[in-house]
């Protein structure tokens, strides 16, 4: 590849993975230079208006992490918020031109699948059979706490080591 310069990136779009979704829903696209304390004023603004009962936050590639923060950070500040979950890969294509034209090189395409995440958020509950729903609260079971290198179960009315 020392002989070629990428000359573009091409990146196929994709639509939104929650069929049935108004359209008037607030998507927050998370790229890689975004600062999260603009995503979140701008998610918090549009959630604490009694208008908006979801919101969508999207990133694709290295900004995965942040979109996941980001949501993270919504789910903290505004209890009771039902999580719905997308994993999918998206397909950027790369236009790779030779560095001597003459030198009778040709063009190159390149296809890469880029790790995606559609998070939505919403005040209302969501739909329990789709796979990647996650309810508020903690759910079945109790929860595990660690006291002085024992485990003692929040189930376990005693207070015993289990």
């Amino acid at each position: 590849m020392e002989n070629y310069q990428k000359a573009r990136t091409v990146e196929q779009p994709f639509p939104c993975q929650f069929p049935g979704l108004a359209s008037d829903t607030p998507e927050v696209r998370v790229k890689e230079g975004s600062k999260i304390r603009n995503l979140m004023g701008f998610a918090m603004g549009r959630m604490e208006a009694d208008t908006c009962r979801q919101i969508l936050f999207s990133g694709a590639g290295k900004s995965i992490a942040k979109a996941i923060t980001c949501t993270e950070i919504l789910k903290r500040r505004m209890r009771g918020l039902h999580q719905y979950t997308q994993l999918l890969y998206r397909t950027v294509q790369e236009v790779w031109e030779p560095l001597e034209p003459g030198a009778g090189l040709d063009s190159l395409t390149v296809s890469r699948n880029v790790p995606a995440i559609w998070v939505l958020l919403s005040k209302d509950p969501l739909d329990n059979t789709q796979p990647g729903k996650r309810g508020a609260g903690r759910g079945k079971g109790g929860s595990v706490r660690q006291a002085g290198g024992r485990e003692y179960s929040k189930k376990d009315n005693r207070g015993g080591v289990m």
